[in-house]
């Protein structure tokens, strides 16, 4: 059975899905209540899963390379979204106009099968239902990581090479 909420007071943004039924409902009603077009996240081995709540126990998810080779847009119980792991309430719409805008347009690509994990993976689905620009902060995360890796790679090489020039400099002089 999913936890309650926690009070609007208190931190932790992490809840539970139940594991036996699709039909659980949350605690009482609080700040950080789902609402349709809200965005929620669950990790996974190394990286985390994003969805859109449609309402009902219901999420919109782009299901990965793991689900078929092209990915697919799906509509799923919030149970087998989470697999039974803790989920994160993440960015929630402003009013109920915009959460039922960001689940049509979710639900508008319900059938897609043209995932990318650099370019159209599930955050880039999640931000451009909320925001209409398609990103992904750890595809950036790990560009910047990788473009710091490749810089220091390319410094220790020129560094390498400088040394080795001051190396040759001092032997053909003596």
């Amino acid at each position: 059975m999913r936890t309650s909420v926690p009070a609007a007071d208190s931190k932790p943004s992490l809840h539970h899905a139940a594991r036996t039924t699709s039909q659980a409902r949350m605690g009482p009603a609080t700040a950080t209540e789902l609402v349709p077009g809200s965005q929620l996240s669950v990790h996974r081995r190394m990286y985390w899963h994003h969805g859109i709540y449609t309402g009902n126990d219901r999420v919109v998810q782009y299901a990965g390379w793991f689900h078929s080779p092209q990915g697919l847009v799906e509509e799923i119980s919030l149970e087998q979204f989470t697999e039974g792991y803790p989920f994160k309430i993440g960015r929630a719409p402003v009013d109920r106009t915009s959460g039922h805008e960001i689940v049509r347009r979710a639900r508008s690509r319900l059938g897609e099968r043209r995932y990318d994990l650099l370019r159209n993976n599930c955050e880039h689905f999640c931000n451009w239902c909320q925001l209409g620009q398609a990103r992904s902060g750890q595809v950036e995360d790990l560009s910047k990581s990788a473009f710091l890796f490749f810089a220091a790679l390319q410094n220790l090489r020129r560094g390498l090479g400088s040394r080795e020039r001051v190396n040759a400099s001092h032997v053909a002089v003596s």
